[in-house]
């Protein structure tokens, strides 16, 4: 099976190389393609894509990787999405995104350029993975590693565009709890922040949150130890049990929505229900 690496901290981060060398020790085919940049919070973000606009690559070696390295001008959904075009070989059959340099959580994986190439991979029919590790002054790469290949290699027999999102705590191995299924936070472990404004500019930080998860959620889970999964899925509809395809639109129907306890439903593929 073949298997892209990418992130959306750049070709160079040292955590990306371990998993890519770590993911082809455990089997897989392995091809590097990853943001030439930081791409961090770029989610499913493109960029600018025209005919008159190439965007650049080039070939990179990581070290003990036998696997193809590209360093590609572009988010990491561009790059999961140019090798599903095959750009950098054969298609892949499954992305694997990270490992982040810090935590994935709650709804702002919305904003997550990591989860945003997993959501990529799911919306062309692939498999993904999204990895991300608390921060810590010593980065727990091995362990991210560990867990990432054992969900891998059950993903890889799992259902076709299941994306998976994965959370491990700043431990080592030995010093985790496990492998637990977690619900999405309400919030993530930081919070956006306007700390100055000045004429024509905003100046951004990222805060820590004193939000307190719960115990079954994400955020949760890797505050108490363990690491947490949660399976996503972006190109959802909402439906109420009043609408259907090709109904007419009536100012007097509720609008459907998830928050009031619509059905969700995942978007159609070529014509076939999913």
């Amino acid at each position: 099976m073949r298997a892209l690496l990418t992130n959306d901290d750049g070709i160079d981060s040292p955590g990306l190389h371990e998993l890519a060398r770590q993911v082809e020790a455990a089997g897989f085919e392995v091809v590097v393609v990853a943001p030439s940049f930081d791409a961090s919070g770029t989610g499913a973000s493109l960029g600018h894509i025209s005919r008159d606009r190439p965007i650049g690559y080039k070939e990179v070696q990581i070290d003990g990787l036998a696997g193809k390295a590209f360093a590609l001008d572009g988010p990491p959904a561009l790059c999961t999405i140019t090798s599903h075009l095959e750009a950098f070989g054969p298609r892949p059959d499954i992305v694997v995104s990270g490992p982040n340099l810090g935590l994935n959580t709650g709804r702002s994986v919305l904003h997550s350029g990591t989860v945003g190439a997993a959501l990529a991979a799911q919306n062309f029919g692939m498999r993904g993975l999204a990895v991300s590790l608390a921060v810590s002054e010593e980065w727990h790469f091995d362990t991210a590693c560990q867990y990432a290949i054992e969900l891998l290699k059950a993903l890889a027999n799992g259902p076709e565009r299941c994306a998976l999102n994965l959370n491990v705590p700043a431990l080592p191995y030995a010093q985790t709890k496990g492998l637990r299924w977690g619900g999405l936070a309400e919030f993530g472990s930081v919070r956006s922040q306007i700390v100055d404004q000045a004429e024509g500019k905003l100046f951004f930080d990222l805060v820590e949150t004193e939000y307190n998860p719960p115990a079954d959620s994400d955020l949760g889970l890797v505050n108490a130890g363990f690491a947490a999964v949660t399976s996503l899925q972006c190109s959802a509809e909402v439906w109420s049990a009043n609408l259907a395809p090709n109904t007419n639109y009536q100012a007097t129907s509720p609008m459907p929505a998830a928050s009031s306890g619509d059905m969700l439903k995942a978007a159609q593929v070529f014509g076939q229900g999913n």
